[in-house]
């Protein structure tokens, strides 16, 4: 597993180099030595932020982490990154996804699955041709945090979704 450290606004110092290497370390027995790992130590006011990223073939297993304490915000990320291996896990394997970036050992040992994903509603609705901002409007009318629709412009389907600090992102078919 090959860990790659970068900050914003912040110098990555030995020390906390070296609590990210020995932390996101532990999850190396879950990858294959060809894995990479992506991690984003940053600070913003009185944030320390972690992001850690991990492709993998067909998906990307995405964690970050917000505290007063940046060696907090390490050992917290690294907890939530092993939470999900686990819970998905099985689920991935027998679909034969992302398994050649799993170790071996990691394959091998079951687990149980904390929580079975469950489909308890489907809602259909028309989708009214309207540019992305009347339908950040149309979301925010509806107290929802995404909304799907058509794109007036590009006549394509759209989803607009809430970010953190009450800004928006769109998604657009490629």
């Amino acid at each position: 597993m090959n860990i790659i450290i970068s900050g914003k606004n912040i110098v990555i110092t030995d020390g906390l180099r070296e609590a990210v290497n020995e932390k996101i370390g532990k999850l190396e027995r879950y990858f294959n030595d060809s894995t990479e790992v992506h991690v984003t130590l940053s600070v913003e006011k009185e944030r320390q932020k972690i992001e850690v990223t991990i492709p993998m073939k067909g998906s990307i297993v995405r964690a970050e982490q917000v505290s007063s304490d940046m060696y907090c915000s390490i050992d917290l990320v690294e907890e939530i990154i092993e939470r999900q291996l686990r819970k998905y896990k099985n689920k991935l394997v027998e679909k034969k996804q992302q398994a050649v970036s799993f170790s071996q050992a990691f394959i091998d040992n079951s687990y149980d699955e904390e929580e079975e994903i469950r489909i308890i509603r489907n809602k259909r609705f028309e989708v009214k041709p309207m540019d992305p901002e009347e339908a950040c409007i149309q979301m925010e009318l509806l107290g929802h945090s995404f909304f799907v629709f058509r794109n007036a412009e590009t006549d394509e389907i759209n989803v607009v979704y809430k970010r953190k600090g009450n800004t928006y992102g769109i998604i657009e078919p490629e």
